[in-house]
């Protein structure tokens, strides 16, 4: 089984930097939309079964074209909204980003245990989308089988953190820088690299994406960790990921 989490388009807080991660959230930019439009050209190949979405309006609003292209209907998942930021939500000063993002590093660290001021724990984070994934397995395997293929679009600082402390190859995935690629060229496997420093190091860009592959015993693992926008350098900007969301 094969899933792909993309990240959701460039927000105005995104480029703002602000930790916006209360739903609905804001809507996509014009970059966020030209964004979004790419997927399904660079997913063209997989053979996608199933098309999930958190409830927030930017992800909703980067998902429609591939939904539209595929003519399959999303199912909305909250489980798959952004971390939260609990008292830290709206804040952009470099105080409130570093304690939201060491939390997260912490998490990725093996650290469970800490907690995002007035926000979830690691464990509890992980029993959230743990059963966002679970609902995509099960119904992926009722749409095409368990060798099927599902597309989730998601959040930036959730699907690191799930990815990287879910994923039984985190240690070795591959993870090296992805060299440029033109626009909407096909995603390709990333090299191997230094192991769990430097996942922990990886960002998204808005609709970049991590590739997982389900084996028969549930075991996910690390295929591919896109960290441009889907549709190649020319749809990223400076400011196009934010710290978050």
């Amino acid at each position: 089984m094969k899933l792909i989490l993309v990240r959701h388009g460039q927000t105005a807080s995104n480029v703002a930097g602000l930790l916006d991660t209360a739903p609905p959230g804001p809507g996509l930019t014009e970059l966020g939309i030209r964004q979004a439009k790419a997927v399904p050209t660079v997913l063209a190949a997989d053979p996608i079964g199933a098309i999930f979405a958190s409830d927030q309006t930017r992800a909703l609003e980067t998902v429609a074209p591939l939904a539209t292209a595929r003519g399959i209907d999303v199912a909305v998942l909250p489980g798959l909204r952004e971390v939260s930021a609990g008292q830290l939500e709206m804040a952009g000063d470099a105080d409130s980003i570093h304690r939201y993002i060491g939390t997260l590093f912490a998490w990725l660290g093996g650290d469970l245990s800490e907690r995002i001021p007035g926000g979830p724990n690691g464990f509890e984070f992980l029993e959230r989308y743990d059963e966002a994934v679970s609902a995509i397995v099960d119904s992926l395997i009722g749409a095409a089988g368990p060798d099927g293929c599902a597309v989730a679009v998601s959040h930036g600082a959730a699907i690191r953190a799930w990815a990287t402390c879910r994923a039984a190859n985190a240690d070795t995935a591959a993870v090296a820088p992805v060299a440029p690629v033109a626009p909407v060229a096909p995603m390709v496997p990333v090299a191997a690299s230094s192991g769990a420093a430097a996942v922990r190091g990886r960002h998204l860009d808005n609709t970049g994406a991590v590739v997982l592959n389900r084996d028969v015993s549930g075991i996910w693992t690390i295929v591919d960790w896109q960290s441009e926008a889907l549709g190649g350098a020319a749809l990223d900007q400076p400011a196009a990921s934010g710290p978050t969301s």
